[in-house]
């Protein structure tokens, strides 16, 4: 039998350092890092009037912002650090990104109204992401394990703040580019983010056996509408959401009564 290790050895591996992130949590960051840049370069687009670019790097944003966590999650790659780095990129791709792109199209015709309105949607981004992460008044809040938010996600508030563009690019109107149009649909929107409202949470829906054929079929005609026609699918979509949100309150009510019957 081997003698065991001596108490100083024992001493010095417990104080050995953790040398920097382990490479499967590299990935995940990776990608969150994409989306920041591609939040940037939505910013970057909107500066040379490219207004289609603009949003299409928010989009793309949004969509490597709803795969990093699940990359972590698979590669067993979660950390600290990349917690941090997340919510700095969906401040930045979601909150200070479109309130920029809006600025620049339509509130600056309007700067002492429209600067304001833009800074509520930037501030109130960051305001609901510390919330996230500090728990603040957790037993208050609908919880993610009851299928609910608490009040609109970053990147869905993003997807609402730019409604007015997707709607000028389907109909090339100007009331659509009116700053006394985007400017209370942006107020309501960041509103919307730091609120208390119950939002469902789409990773909390679980699919009935019978009917996964019908949501495959639902999800590719959803993404042949978002290559045919994307400005009117993201108009519908954004319409859709919000009829929803009415529903997710008395889901929530609902089972806040359960709960207490129970």
């Amino acid at each position: 039998m081997l003698p065991e290790p001596s108490i100083d050895r024992r001493l010095r591996r417990l104080r050995r350092p953790v040398r920097g992130l382990p490479l499967r949590a590299v990935a995940p960051n990776a990608v969150t890092a994409l989306a920041l840049c591609s939040g940037l370069s939505g910013v970057r687009f909107a500066i040379g009037r490219e207004w289609q670019a603009a949003v299409a790097m928010i989009m793309l944003a949004g969509v490597l912002d709803g795969i990093d966590g699940r990359i972590a999650r698979m590669l067993h790659g979660e950390s600290r650090f990349g917690a941090e780095l997340d919510s700095l990129s969906d401040a930045i791709s979601f909150g200070v990104a479109p309130a920029l792109i809006l600025y620049l199209w339509s509130l600056s015709s309007l700067p002492r109204f429209g600067w304001p309105c833009a800074l509520v949607l930037a501030v109130f981004c960051a305001l609901r992401l510390a919330r996230f992460n500090a728990k603040i008044d957790e037993r208050e809040q609908p919880h993610k394990s009851a299928g609910f938010l608490t009040g609109v996600p970053a990147p869905a508030g993003a997807g609402l703040a730019l409604l007015p563009l997707y709607l000028w690019f389907c109909t090339d109107e100007p009331v659509f580019a009116s700053p006394y149009l985007v400017g209370p649909w942006t107020l309501l929107v960041a509103m919307l983010m730091v609120s208390s409202v119950a939002t469902y949470s789409w990773s909390s829906f679980r699919l009935r056996r019978h009917i996964r054929f019908e949501a495959i079929a639902v999800v590719v005609v959803v993404g042949a509408a978002l290559v045919s026609a994307p400005w009117h699918s993201l108009c519908v979509m954004v319409v859709g959401y919000m009829l929803m949100i009415p529903f997710s309150i008395a889901s929530y009510a609902r089972v806040r009564r359960l709960r207490a019957t129970g």
